[in-house]
Order: C-alpha cells, then structure tokens, then sequence
C-alpha cells in the first residue's frame, strides 16, 4: 500500500539527522520494507526527497541506521530504472567513493554492491566512471584496492570484481587496463583461480572476457608479456591423464595435472573462459597461437566432463575453430568480416532456437537461484 501525501510528508520528517533513533530507526525500517518489492521501488522512483534522505542518513551516528539505509540504497539500485534518479537527484557517488577509499569503513562491501548494480548498464556505467575521474580516484586506485589483500580489515571487497567487469564495457576503461606500460592486466589474472570467493573470479573473468573484444592486443595479450592462456585454461582443466605428446605441447603450467586437480565450479564463470578463449579465436594470429599452445585436447576433456548445456554449447563453438580449417583469404579477421544477409539471419535464427531451450532450462532452475541473487537484498 502507498503512501497519501500528508504520510509521505509526515515519514520525510523523519529522515533527518536531527531527529530521534528511535523514531528515525521505525522510518528507516519502513523505507526498507518499501523498497523490498518493485512497487514500492517505482513508488521512491518518483519521490527524489527520499532518496537524497537515504544518501544523507549513511552518515547517521546509529550503525543501525546507516545498515538500514544502504539495505535500501541496495534494493533501489538492483533495479534499473531508479539508477538515474539515484545520480541525477542525490549526490550519491562521491559518498560512495569516498566511502569505499577508507579502510576502516564497516560497510563497504555494500558500497561495491551498490556500485556494481549502478554499473550494469552502459549510461549509468559512463556516469560511474566520469566520477572516478572527477574525484581523482580513477581506475589505477580502484584495481590497486581491489589487489591489496586485506585492505580492508572489516570488508571483503569482492564486488569491486563485478564493478570493474562491469567498467571494462567501456572503451575508455579497457583502454586503461589494456595498457602496456601499467600491468594491470597482469595483476588481475591470479584472480581467475581466487579460491574464497565466486564473485571476485567471476568479476575478474568477466573483465577479461570484456577487454579480449580489444582484438588488436590479442597477440600482447597471449604472448610471453600477459601469458594469458595458462589462466584461462586452467580452470577448465581436470585431472585426466594426457598423452605425452599432448602434454609436451601444452604451456607449462598445464602439463602433467596431479589426480586431485579440479575445474572452476560455477558454471557461469566456466562460459565466460569460453567465451574469452572464443574470442582469441576471431583473428588468425590467435587461432594461430592456440593451435600451437594445444588448447583442443584441454577443451576435449573439459567437453567430456561438463554436464550444464549452456557451457557445453560454448564449448562446441570453441571447439570447432580449433579443429576446423582456415577460413579463406580476406576472412581471416572474423570481428572484420561483413556477414551476408540471408547467412546472418540463419544465424539468428539458430541463436533464437538455442536462446529459447535456454530461457527453458533457464525457469527450472530460476527457483533455486532467486535465493543466491546478489542483486539486492530486499526484505
């Protein structure tokens, strides 16, 4: 149920650093348990008075009232269409940020919650990083805090995996990333096979799928200064004994697996290595270097073994360059190569059949996930 006019005003009041704990607290309960459910997220969507209250309460003296407040900063950000209201009627990024840079801040693991729901999508994304500069924090700081281990004493910081995948959609970011001078790169790929946390792989993963649409650096990228592929591929590999030829063509790291040796557990994250080795694939230099390095027989005990049809699929595709011929003269570059008509929409139409038996094994399993999201925390 809404709000009339005189409540609203009346549960304003409130939202105030002045007012008492205990009535502020009953307020700041309220206002999560609105922002619990899509409709009470619309409802704040249009009362811009509340969310800069939220924003302002985050330096309240309760630790009560801050967790309530960034409990509901969650929830609002979990939903798209509040993230430019969110920007354009508090001013809530520098709090955030200046937030996340104190080491001794109690809540920042929701601060990187909030941030990396603020960054999926590219406008808010542009936002998020135009903010970082303003602020001079910049990308350097946030992937410096993102690799000093304990850092903060009181938070994991592991959603700051997510928020810089989310930053590599943009050119400007991956541009800084993939800078020659900088390692940065270098510095993320340990973080592939980061054992305490699925979100800080995943983050990592996602944001090298992201920087590999840069096919410009591929051959840097496998090339003795990155040496990707041994990250990329080792936590797709298992325990399975390989021929000694196989083994001798394989990057170091890679030959001669112990028994005990286990693959990347989330599925997801296993399409994302995929998808990232997928993309090596699109110039003649990778496939080139793949070839040469024996990824297929990793990929082919991996294919025997993974059971989720979504990864399988990805699987296949990757699978198929890698055994298949050359492509002809002038199609070398696949990101490069103009894709007739009719071939493009049989294409999508394959896409659309594969997207369909998806999004129907996709609603069994919804159930079970609904639980894990870690989108927002409702109530």
């Amino acid at each position: 149920m809404m709000l009339s006019d005189g409540e609203a005003n009346e549960l304003l009041s409130f939202l105030t650093l002045e007012t008492r704990p205990d009535v502020k607290g009953h307020a700041t309960e309220y206002i999560v348990g609105l922002t619990g459910n899509p409709d009470g997220c619309r409802y704040l969507r249009s009362k811009p008075d509340f969310l800069k209250a939220l924003v302002t309460l985050t330096s309240d003296a309760s630790i009560a009232i801050i967790k309530d407040c960034y409990h509901a900063l969650i929830n609002l950000s979990a939903d798209e269409t509040l993230h430019q209201p969110l920007l354009k009627e508090t001013n809530i990024l520098p709090t955030l940020l200046q937030n996340l840079l104190d080491p001794e801040y109690v809540l920042a693991d929701r601060i990187c919650t909030i941030l990396s729901n603020l960054t999926r999508h590219e406008r808010t994304c542009r936002d998020v990083f135009r903010v970082l500069q303003e602020q001079n924090i910049g990308l350097a700081k946030v992937v410096e805090i993102f690799c000093t281990e304990g850092f903060n004493k009181k938070a994991s910081l592991h959603y700051l995996g997510p928020l810089l995948s989310n930053l590599a959609q943009l050119p400007e970011a991956r541009h800084f990333i993939l800078d020659k001078e900088r390692c940065v790169i270098q510095r993320l790929l340990p973080y592939t096979q980061y054992e305490e946390s699925t979100t800080r792989r995943g983050g990592v993963v996602g944001t090298l799928r992201n920087c590999c649409f840069d096919y410009a650096h591929h051959e840097w990228l496998l090339g003795d200064t990155v040496d990707i592929l041994p990250h990329l591929l080792l936590p797709l590999a298992g325990p399975e004994e390989l021929s000694e030829e196989e083994n001798e063509g394989l990057p170091v790291d890679l030959q001669y697996l112990p028994e005990d040796k286990t693959r990347e557990a989330d599925p997801d994250i296993r399409k994302m290595l995929l998808e990232t080795l997928m993309l090596f694939t699109a110039t003649k230099v990778g496939r080139k270097i793949m070839k040469s390095k024996n990824v297929y027989p990793i990929t082919r005990e991996f294919h025997k073994w993974e059971k989720d049809p979504h990864v399988i699929s990805a699987c296949e595709k990757l699978v198929q360059v890698l055994i298949g011929d050359e492509p002809e003269e002038g199609m070398e570059n696949l990101m490069e190569v103009e894709i007739p008509q009719d071939v493009e929409e049989k294409l999508k139409e394959l896409d659309a059949k594969e997207q369909q038996q998806i999004e129907n094994e996709a609603q069994e399993s919804e159930e079970k996930n609904q639980n894990e999201s870690p989108k927002g925390l409702e109530r």
